[in-house]
């Protein structure tokens, strides 16, 4: 019996149905609370069932059934993260039975923290004399230098060179090369793959870059989900930046066996067990991969219409044979140049970016923060996309005609436009064609597909697209232009209106205009201005509440009277200055800041200030668990480097340099540059006390949420149960 409030009421007698119904209906609602109850502990029994089998059983089953096969000790590392211990649970029998084995040890890595993992053992690679009986002709005593290709993994996970022996321990990284050590490499860095993107014109005619804010962005495999447990780890499996060497070798030897009748051995363009690196549609039609060439296109020089593929006659006689070339791409720098012949042609790629994790603007998973933003009903809706013909009151082809037609609608409307292409907008939305939020009205921006759904109780095949029915996964709308905000209700208005913007990548800035705007809320968005501020509120907005989560943004400049600013996860970037709040509260949660901040008041955790902080009221507020420079003044501080290091260290010696462990402890990145795959990544030399110092044992900042001393912790404690007698491993980031 399905407990829901009809079955319910049609339980009760007629006559206490018909007085209810004359009474207000307070019978009725006190049966949608019991309905509602019931339903979850009816819908709670139907899963006991389930959670018997590790396939089916909920998330917090997992380490009940993990401890009835023996599998401890593994850190909860949330839902937000791509990853579950219900696989290394499911699997753990058919690891013991491979106990010691490379593949297990790298399935062990990805199944206890998430990462690709690539197992060297070290014994391999020693230069050693070999026996006479036991001759080793894959690991001779000297490099090989003829091969490009394979010097390219020199120092990494596939190096081929032979070493001397190192008694250092790996485990402390601080040796590899001796008989017992397995060198595990880790790739923490993701691979984010966009559909039918729209690439940005270059320079010349037929030049474009694959990243549609024209930077040159490094090409990332795609990476491929094995099959066995036995199969041991490749570099077209895991998710590392592609070489020009390895693909060009590859295309080359597909156009020879193409050309000769040769079965083909793809390795990176095999579309039966993955992703090709580089899909690229011209007018519509995919390219084949034998009429692609890769070169170096710094110059971003034009390849030719067709190159000569020898074909093997007999006698050894070889005939030059004329392949067509389509284009060109540049996997290093990110770039493509098409055929004299093609030019002109309709330009869509499917490409892979690397990046640390789901923030900034990206195609990902985002139903959580969009479902944030629909809460309330969607009453009004349009879709931006050049792709698909245009339709009335449905799908329009620029922003601005979605813009102008919100601005039209009235006070309280709740509305969506969604932008359904990976493609390039750019126009101007700071006049004309700047968005207005009267009193009671919130209109969400999302980067977005709103798919055509059939129609309930229509003819086959009848469709229909549903307000508010979206799917925010695999798209990333890029913007070139500037946004004014213009907040319409009247001053004492308590309900004006809010805007909503997710996953966008903005190549501009945000000004909030003088009136009265409540919210401005921005989701997986990177902001990324040319020069001066990315998000700028002046005037008369005392009840504006800006917001940032996942974001990745440049300079935040907040000068008159505001409700507050909420930083959550983010990423804020920009020299000398980085924010200015003049006067209203900063709370800034998990974030990394870089560059000097003027506040009036700050409460901060688990935070990364890289330069000085001034904040004018020290009475209110907290920072905890942060890094902030000793020459900054801030409120409270809790549990603080590098104030706690130094307080510990003096407590021990008086005369310990306070300068000297500040200079330690300063945050060390991979890299500031933007657009860089290890953007604000912290670096594997800097302190410990920053990468495990926040309130959870993780690292302090933008990327605390990814949580990886804790998934370092499952992986190394792990892998210990399945090495070798006198065996020892160490964990390195490859990436």
């Amino acid at each position: 019996m399905a407990l829901d409030t009809d079955s319910l009421w049609q339980l009760l007698p007629a006559i206490h149905r018909l007085r209810d119904e004359r009474g207000g209906g307070a019978l009725r609602a006190l049966l949608e609370v019991m309905a509602a109850q019931g339903a979850l502990v009816q819908e709670d029994i139907e899963q006991l069932h389930d959670d018997h089998f590790i396939e089916t059983c909920a998330e917090w089953v997992v380490p009940y059934i993990g401890e009835l096969v023996g599998v401890r000790g593994l850190r909860e590392l949330g839902s937000e993260l791509p990853y579950s211990r219900r696989a290394l649970v499911a699997n753990v029998l058919a690891y013991r039975r491979r106990k010691g084995t490379v593949p297990v040890l790298e399935q062990l890595v990805l199944d206890s923290a998430g990462w690709p993992t690539k197992a060297a053992e070290a014994f391999l690679q020693l230069a050693t004399t070999q026996h006479l009986n036991h001759v080793r002709l894959q690991a001779p005593g000297t490099l090989d230098v003829r091969s490009a290709l394979r010097l390219e993994g020199l120092g990494g996970a596939f190096d081929p060179a032979p070493h001397g022996v190192d008694v250092r321990r790996i485990a402390l990284q601080r040796g590899r090369w001796n008989l017992p050590n397995v060198a595990l490499f880790a790739w923490r860095l993701r691979s984010y793959r966009l559909l039918r993107a729209e690439p940005r014109p270059g320079p010349q005619p037929g030049s474009y870059w694959l990243d549609a804010a024209g930077r040159d962005l490094p090409m990332f495999n795609p990476p491929r989900t094995e099959a066995a447990v036995e199969h041991a780890t490749t570099e077209a499996d895991l998710p590392m930046p592609l070489s020009r060497l390895a693909l060009h070798a590859e295309l080359q030897a597909r156009r020879l066996a193409l050309v000769n009748g040769r079965p083909l051995q793809p390795a990176w363009f095999d579309e039966a067990t993955g992703q090709p690196p580089l899909v690229l549609r011209l007018d519509g039609v995919a390219v084949p991969p034998d009429q692609l060439c890769v070169c170096h296109l710094g110059s971003w020089q034009a390849p030719p219409d067709s190159v000569d593929v020898a074909l093997s006659g007999p006698g050894g006689a070889v005939t030059p044979v004329a392949w067509p070339i389509a284009a060109a791409f540049d996997p290093q720098l990110g770039r493509l140049v098409l055929a004299p012949a093609r030019a002109g042609a309709a330009v869509q790629v499917d490409w892979n970016f690397g990046f640390p994790g789901d923030l900034g603007g990206g195609p990902y998973d985002r139903r959580r923060t969009l479902d944030e933003a629909l809460a309330r009903p969607v009453g009004w809706q349009l879709g931006v996309s050049r792709q698909q013909a245009a339709i009335g009151g449905e799908l329009v082809a620029t922003l601005a005609e979605a813009i102008d037609a919100w601005n039209l609608q009235p006070a309280g409307t709740v509305g969506l436009i969604t932008l359904m292409d990976n493609a390039l907008w750019e126009e101007d939305w700071s006049a004309a064609h700047a968005p207005r939020l009267p009193a009671g009205s919130r209109l969400t921006i999302a980067a977005a597909d709103w798919p055509a759904l059939p129609v309930a109780g229509g003819l086959p095949g009848q469709l229909e697209r549903r307000p508010g029915r979206i799917d925010g996964g695999l798209r990333r709308a890029a913007l070139r232009g500037h946004f004014t905000v213009t907040g319409t209700a009247a001053a004492d208005e308590p309900a004006a209106g809010e805007l909503w913007l997710d996953g966008l990548l903005i190549e501009g800035s945000i000004t909030v205009a003088d009136g009265n705007l409540a919210r401005l809320q921005l989701s997986h968005c990177t902001v990324m201005p040319a020069a001066g501020t990315a998000l700028m509120a002046g005037g008369d907005n005392r009840h504006l509440r800006l917001q940032a989560q996942r974001c990745l943004l440049g300079r935040i400049e907040v000068t008159a009277a505001a409700d507050g600013v909420g930083l959550a996860d983010s990423i804020v970037q920009a020299e000398p200055e980085a924010v200015r709040v003049d006067a209203a509260p900063l709370e800034a949660s998990a974030c990394t800041i870089v560059g000097r901040c003027m506040l009036d008041r700050l409460c901060a955790e688990n935070t990364l200030f890289s330069a000085t902080v001034h904040t004018a009221r020290l009475q209110e507020g907290c920072v905890r668990y942060s890094f902030v420079s000793r020459d900054s003044s801030v409120p409270r501080p809790y549990r603080c480097q590098p104030a706690l290091a130094i307080e510990a260290a003096v407590a021990i010696d008086p005369t310990a340099d306070p300068a000297a462990i500040e200079a330690r402890l300063r945050p060390t990145f991979t890299t500031l540059r933007w657009g860089d795959a290890a953007h604000a990544q912290l670096s594997a030399q800097c302190a410990a006390e920053i990468t495990t110092g926040a309130d959870d044992g993780n690292e302090m900042g933008a990327w605390h949420f990814l949580l990886q001393a804790h998934r370092a912790a499952n992986a190394l404690g792990q892998v210990g149960q399945y090495l070798r007698f006198g065996m020892e491993a160490g964990l390195t980031h490859a990436s």
